[in-house]
């Protein structure tokens, strides 16, 4: 495995600036440069998409179906079940001081009512881990995948589902809260009952193909991932989330009042094109609620993006013509990240951790030039006086994207798939350089 120093790791960068045609001198002369006093600096995972060999999780049935709509199983993934003390030293070696990765609750509860002590053990060995290097736990407790017994009895859209959760959140936190330093409750349940809107029909068809199918091979009546683009009803799924997710604070803070709780939320930079945009119709529908319920439940709000949208009085317009665009054809603008953080905030009025941001690309050059410029429109935020408290670039590694598998690549490093060795990415020296100072 790589041994990556903070002299590589400055050098790497001075060859990554040159490689995109930007000094760091120039970089460095940015107005704002310095961040705040203790800012988080850090990468992002997620337990299914890292791990491996998940064999209780929802996804795992569905992932090997006959027919299966998704490129790839999981499989192995980057074997970060076993290799996170390497994982860990890839963070620390980039000079990053918090780790962002989730609990997988099908491991730890894999069947219902039963929880695994080994299994709290290993999370735990990796929260004490952190901390023995100096980096800050930052910990989400469901990233999409659930139990397969949970999926089993309808999922989320099941009337016991907030309660499991909730169960759920308890055992976890009474073995761990300790040593975490923040806790996200959910990833992104703003998607639920949206997403199977933006992707394309057969998608979502074939979403509800491949529920059916699990079902009749497990003979349940229905099947229901975490994952999910077909949703029967929408609004009862959101619902549950919403209570499970506000069962879930109440039972994190009675093991550990002082411990900050919040919940992510996948937040586009939508913005308003002419006369009778449909931008605020848009934000209403795909985050309101949630926002409504971050502000009334959380410490802070963690903040994803990945891209802009320009929505005019009858829909989405295309990316400008010679955009930047990433490995699935969508727009990449640096400015993104500002406006969907300035947006959450405006929204709660919470403190904003950016819990994800990156690119989906083959071409590193993209994410070596996307880190610096997304940060310094972010710095500008931060100077106006919206209250963020760090940055977690997605991913550390490139990792299992479900249903694309391994095709699309966001990782600040690579991996081989025989040998799991880990190998950083020009990028990775270019977010270690700005961590290291705390400054642009």
């Amino acid at each position: 495995m790589p041994n990556i120093d903070r002299r590589g790791m400055i050098a790497g960068a001075a060859a990554a600036a040159a490689m995109i045609g930007t000094p760091l001198a120039a970089q460095a002369r940015r107005p704002g440069a310095a961040f705040p006093k203790g800012f988080l600096w850090g990468a992002s995972t997620a337990a299914h998409q890292v791990e491996g060999n998940n064999l209780n999780a929802d996804l795992w049935v569905i992932e090997n179906l006959p027919g299966t709509m998704f490129a790839d199983r999981s499989g192995d993934a980057a074997n970060s079940f076993e290799l996170w003390p390497t994982d860990l030293d890839l963070v620390k070696g980039m000079g990053l001081n918090s780790y962002r990765f989730s609990l997988e609750w099908a491991r730890i509860e894999p069947d219902k009512g039963h929880f695994s002590i080994a299994m709290l053990d290993h999370y735990k060995a990796m929260i004490d881990g952190c901390r023995a290097r100096g980096l800050r736990p930052i910990v989400t407790f469901n990233h999409f995948t659930t139990p397969r017994w949970f999926a089993a009895q309808g999922g989320w859209q099941n009337a016991e589902a907030a309660d499991l959760f909730a169960r759920f959140c308890d055992r976890a936190a009474r073995h761990l809260a300790g040593g975490i330093s923040h806790v996200m409750t959910l990833n992104e349940p703003n998607l639920a009952g949206i997403i199977g809107e933006i992707l394309p029909a057969q998608l979502v068809q074939g979403d509800a193909r491949m529920q059916a199918m699990a079902a009749k091979q497990l003979g349940v009546a229905a099947y229901r991932p975490g994952v999910i683009l077909h949703i029967d009803d929408p609004s009862l799924y959101r619902a549950n989330q919403m209570k499970g997710h506000a069962e879930g604070v109440a039972a994190i803070k009675a093991v550990r009042g002082d411990l900050p709780v919040g919940v992510t939320l996948a937040i586009i930079d939508d913005q308003a094109v002419g006369p009778d945009s449909i931008r605020d119709r848009i934000r209403e529908r795909y985050y309101g609620e949630w926002l409504r319920v971050a502000a009334r439940t959380c410490d802070f709000l963690g903040v994803q993006n990945y891209e802009r949208k320009r929505w005019d009085a009858k829909g989405a317009l295309p990316p400008p013509e010679g955009s930047r665009r990433n490995g699935g054809g969508a727009e990449v603008w640096a400015g993104s990240l500002a406006g969907a953080v300035r947006y959450g905030w405006e929204a709660t009025k919470l403190p904003i951790i950016v819990t994800e941001h990156g690119v989906n690309s083959d071409d590193d050059a993209l994410r070596a030039w996307l880190i610096p410029a997304a940060l310094a429109e972010l710095k500008r935020e931060i100077d106006a006086g919206v209250p963020v408290q760090g940055y977690l670039h997605w991913s550390l590694i490139d990792n299992f994207e479900w249903g694309f598998g391994y095709h699309h690549r966001f990782g600040l490093h690579s991996f081989d798939p025989r040998t799991f060795e880990r190998t950083a990415k020009p990028s990775a020296a270019v977010l270690a350089r700005i961590a290291y100072a705390n400054r642009l």
